[in-house]
């Protein structure tokens, strides 16, 4: 998976930009990052990893910007921090972010294999693994049900 590398503070409205809000999830994310990396929704691929370093997602709540980096099929986001709303929002859209206080020791276009379980971080382009903070089960779980939503759903028809 290729490694996309952002800074520190990237904003909510950096990756869904406040004046697309009105439209719907494809056009918000068609305009993700722009501000930072004008290619980078043309350019992202299935599978791909957003890398920061602290304090990813801050400012506003708006859950359109974890949304639209799962829209572009980002599969998941390593920083040494989040922003506390963005982080629990990508969590129960089932986008996985895993905390990672090594994660500057990734480069763009690194090849990453991450398994946000156990926290572990394989760099195949330098062969270095990181560890990183793994996702609590019972995260994990909302996150394999695709989001917190389906994961309400499930419980309902087990229960019931």
């Amino acid at each position: 998976m290729n490694a996309w590398v952002f800074g520190d503070d990237v904003d909510t409205d950096a990756i869904a930009p406040g004046r697309y809000l009105k439209f719907d999830i494809g056009e918000i994310a068609r305009h993700s990052m722009e501000t930072i990396d004008p290619d980078f929704s043309s350019r992202v691929r299935k599978g791909d990893i957003v890398v920061a370093g602290r304090n990813f997602g801050a400012g506003s709540s708006r859950e359109q910007a974890p949304e639209a980096l799962k829209h572009l099929g980002v599969s998941a986001l390593v920083a040494e921090s989040f922003a506390g709303l963005f982080y629990r929002n990508a969590i129960n859209l089932g986008l996985p972010a895993v905390v990672c206080a090594r994660a500057k020791r990734i480069r763009a276009g690194d090849d990453l294999e991450l398994d946000p379980a156990t926290g572990r971080l394989a760099n195949r382009t330098t062969g270095e693994t990181l560890s990183c903070e793994p996702i609590p089960d019972f995260l994990m779980q909302l996150i394999r049900d695709g989001g917190l939503v389906p994961h309400l759903e499930k419980r309902l028809r087990t229960t019931s």
